[in-house]
């Protein structure tokens, strides 16, 4: 077969390439000679992924409750993905960061939109029956979601509503202590750590301290502040910004609280979650009152938080 002019052009660049990196370009023809075609089932290692879901026990929906949250952690994973695109980012505009805050909506958007999976996808029986298989394991104990909220804002923004203003010139390490979520792990009887809570600590503490450390500086709430600044037109980035606050604050949390309606709420007496953790004062945004951009919410926004959601979706006040 002829070689055309095409084709000659693509083996003079390629030959340029290997060149300038010192390698033999005919040695990487060989391997592309001998080298197999590519399958979308090797490319995407789907035998592996198939073969991670291990249940603890013989009730079918327990493979359902697995893959839902396998499914929950790549997405986080996408989100965070984002995250450092931003926060990484040598010359961040407001349109780049607009577009990639975007992607985490949308990847938050069908998390949230999926969960009648979780919802309506179990029977009730099951679920509380194969659950105590998996004490103390939750899904509070997930890694990924905690990092987003830290490259979300600022770190004293995570810290329980109720010593915010005591610590705001603490130093992270104190900030860390009183950090939000660390309250919804407590056991509902003595208020003492639950196994999860030390779980989840010992596994991640340093990790979230060194995120914390590094986000000082570019953590979402700060470029914004650093994009106003230099006089860059924000307002889409803004509008972004209060619907992941909501998706990420308001709708998330209180898609898990619909579930655990669901599936723990018992007369006289609710349920416990498998961590312990108190999910009645824990889940409710009302409680936590976990905004990451304040400044972008009018009084009446910031009293009301996730009030309209309850009020619709629930259809009782919490």
């Amino acid at each position: 077969m002829e070689v055309n002019a095409e084709i000659k052009e693509r083996i003079e660049k390629l030959q340029e390439k290997y060149a300038a990196m010192g390698q033999d370009m005919v040695s990487y023809l060989d391997g592309l000679l001998y080298a197999d075609f590519l399958t979308y089932w090797d490319y995407i290692h789907l035998d592996t992924l198939l073969s991670l879901q291990n249940p603890k026990t013989s009730f079918p929906d327990e493979e359902i409750f697995i893959i839902y949250h396998q499914i929950t952690e790549l997405y986080f994973k996408l989100s965070l993905h984002e995250c450092k695109q931003i926060a990484e980012h040598p010359a961040l505009t407001a349109d780049f960061f607009s577009q990639r805050v975007k992607r985490i909506n949308s990847y938050f958007e069908a998390l949230t939109n999926s969960f009648e999976i979780m919802v309506q996808g179990m029977e009730k029986e099951q679920f509380l029956k194969f659950r105590m298989s998996l004490l103390p394991a939750s899904g509070f104990q997930s890694g990924q979601y905690r990092m987003i909220e830290i490259y979300a804002t600022d770190f004293i923004r995570l810290v329980d509503k109720e010593k915010r203003d005591d610590l705001a010139e603490a130093d992270l390490k104190t900030q860390f202590e009183h950090i939000y979520w660390k309250h919804g792990a407590t056991e509902l009887s003595t208020g003492k750590k639950t196994l999860t809570l030390k779980q989840f600590e010992q596994k991640y503490s340093k990790t979230f301290m060194e995120l914390a450390q590094s986000c000082q500086d570019k953590n979402f709430r700060h470029l914004l502040r650093q994009l106003k600044t230099k006089g860059e037109d924000t307002t889409s980035l803004e509008n972004e910004l209060r619907q992941l606050d909501v998706n990420v604050n308001v709708n998330w949390p209180l898609s898990h609280y619909k579930s655990a309606v669901r599936y723990l709420n018992r007369e006289p007496e609710e349920i416990k979650a498998t961590g312990g953790t108190n999910w009645q004062k824990y889940l409710p945004p009302r409680f936590q009152k976990r905004i990451f951009f304040p400044e972008l919410w009018t009084d009446e926004e910031l009293e009301n938080w996730g009030k309209n959601w309850v009020l619709s979706v629930l259809r009782t006040p919490l």
